[in-house]
């Protein structure tokens, strides 16, 4: 899987990218140490066997994305991503799963992880990925997105319409329902007639106003909002 959409923030990356390892598995571990080692503006700052060590972790170590299995004994990643988001740790998460359908990833995803890797994933999809959530983005295809979606409808109905439609314009709001439906900035230029160049301020924009981390947050707010009929 590669990083999709482009990155849409105006941060520069961090260099070097901090980057913890959550896995029980020391041979992976091992195995994403070794790849992530091989660049040179990535670093390895420390690892975990569990979601309680990633906690400690961040309480000594400055984490920029940290990869997080969905599986682990004591505390797993869906747990510890609630704790950290919730704990305002400066941390992008990437969860770790052997399928993409897992239903734990979709609970992460609302926890506030940028996106998942399989874990059979290419060395080069592992580097695309972190650079893609260190600098603000998320890492999920538009497939996946629409499955988020789908798995979103099964909830308790929502109550009135944010009011924070209304800091949004009329564009904005095209923007963010296309978004919603899984499209990626280069399909939601050609089906609302925009320049790329111009998807992307919008959705940065977007993410300002709405106060998301990435475009998995936009599209939780879509629905939240009541912008997308299921």
């Amino acid at each position: 899987m590669r990083a999709v959409p482009p990155p849409e923030l105006s941060n520069l990356l961090p260099r070097p990218v901090k980057v913890a390892l959550v896995d029980d598995q020391v041979l992976v571990r091992s195995g994403f140490s070794m790849v992530i080692e091989a660049e040179d503006d990535f670093t390895v700052v420390g690892e975990a066997s569990d979601g309680e060590e990633a906690i400690e972790l961040l309480k000594r170590v400055p984490v920029d994305v940290m990869l997080m299995d969905i599986r682990m004994p004591r505390m797993d990643g869906l747990e510890a991503t609630k704790q950290i988001v919730a704990g305002g740790w400066p941390v992008r998460i990437i969860i770790l799963t052997t399928f993409d359908l897992d239903e734990y990833v979709y609970q992460a995803l609302r926890a506030g992880a940028s996106g998942f890797l399989l874990k059979d994933a290419r060395a080069t999809e592992l580097v695309d990925a972190i650079r893609a959530v260190a600098s603000g983005n998320a890492i999920m295809a538009p497939s996946t997105t629409r499955r988020l979606l789908a798995n979103l409808a099964t909830e308790p109905p929502r109550g009135e319409l944010d009011p924070r439609l209304g800091a949004l314009t009329e564009r904005e709001r095209d923007v963010l329902i296309e978004i919603a439906h899984g499209l990626n900035n280069t399909e939601i230029a050609e089906t609302l007639h925009l320049a790329e160049g111009t998807v992307k301020t919008h959705i940065s924009r977007l993410l300002a106003k709405l106060q998301m981390r990435d475009r998995v947050g936009l599209v939780l707010a879509a629905y939240n909002m009541g912008l997308v009929d299921m």
